[in-house]
């Protein structure tokens, strides 16, 4: 008989609107308000984005503070930089063009500020350009350096029969070429159900797993939950299992070498997303010389039980 476990730290209350706990990325599906917010989450925000977006962000703060600085100078006299073209336009450029070299510090002479009132503004920009720099090294040094899993997850859940039991079952690998070693995973089950009061509530079980750690992880883990007498899941037939409002959150850790510390990555599926009497397709195979192929097009990709 499958026992009810204690709260995992995601809360008793529901809906019957309530959506998943756990978004496909990973992310936790919370919408925070009336949160004050500190010049100190810059920096997670910065390292933890992908890297299109972190780079956009920084082509725009360039932009906007040569932007800024040209501004002044075209606005207290172009001249006191460049000879003045006639041009608004142009002067502005010439002004973004002065501003980016003082603020890289580059300098390649075409250019330089006259007078004591651009002297002090150039030197101010300089100094800004120095410490936005250095920021932007850190921020790099920290998306490197920073921790984290890099496992990828089937895109589905299977529910299929396997040694005599309607199992579920899901698969994950290393989205690089690393080993992943001593992988241990958690499954829990979120049941989302009425109470006595006619109220929802989350009910939490421990999915046991025919094997929730193994040694190494050089290719593919199928993850398997059979669905029997100490299953949450036993007294639901198969249309049941598409109805009821459930999520399986799950908890990856594995030793990394490139980082030389253990790390962690959750993911989730829900109950109402499974595929009947499916089957994964091989992720790897034996090549002529003997070596083992793992191809990573094939981690999502199932067949019907019903053709073998």
């Amino acid at each position: 008989m499958a026992k009810k476990i204690k709260d995992p730290g995601v809360g008793k209350s529901s809906n019957q609107y309530a959506k998943r706990f756990i978004n496909p990325d990973g992310s936790f599906n919370i919408k925070h308000v009336n949160r004050s917010v500190s010049l100190s989450e810059s920096y997670n925000y910065l390292i933890s984005i992908s890297w299109t977006r972190f780079f956009l962000w920084v082509i725009l703060g360039y932009t906007l503070i040569n932007s800024f600085f040209a501004i002044i100078y075209t606005f207290l006299g172009i001249s006191q930089i460049t000879e003045p073209t006639g041009d608004v336009f142009k002067d502005f450029l010439n002004a973004f063009f002065f501003s980016a070299q003082t603020i890289t510090t580059v300098g390649y002479g075409a250019m330089a500020p006259k007078g004591l009132l651009f002297g002090i503004i150039s030197s101010f920009e300089a100094l800004i350009g120095l410490l936005s720099f250095s920021f932007i090294t850190g921020l790099l040094y920290g998306r490197f350096s920073r921790p984290r899993a890099n496992i990828r997850f089937s895109s589905t859940m299977v529910l299929r029969a396997h040694n005599e039991n309607d199992c579920i079952m899901f698969r994950l690998m290393s989205r690089n070429a690393n080993v992943m070693i001593r992988p241990h995973i958690e499954a829990t089950l979120i049941l989302s159900q009425k109470n006595e009061d006619k109220k929802y509530i989350n009910n939490f079980y421990n999915l046991k797993l025919e094997r929730n750690s193994i040694t190494y992880l050089p290719t593919t883990w199928t993850i398997v939950h059979p669905i029997n007498e100490s299953s949450p899941l036993k007294d639901f037939d198969r249309e049941e299992l598409k109805k009821i409002n459930g999520e399986v959150l799950i908890l990856v850790s594995y030793y990394d070498e490139s980082f030389a510390q253990e790390v962690h990555q959750v993911h989730s599926y829900v109950l109402k997303n499974l595929e009947h009497d499916q089957r994964f397709i091989p992720a790897f195979y034996y090549d002529d010389e003997g070596y083992t192929i793992l191809d990573h097009d094939n981690l999502d990709k199932t067949y019907s039980d019903k053709t073998t």
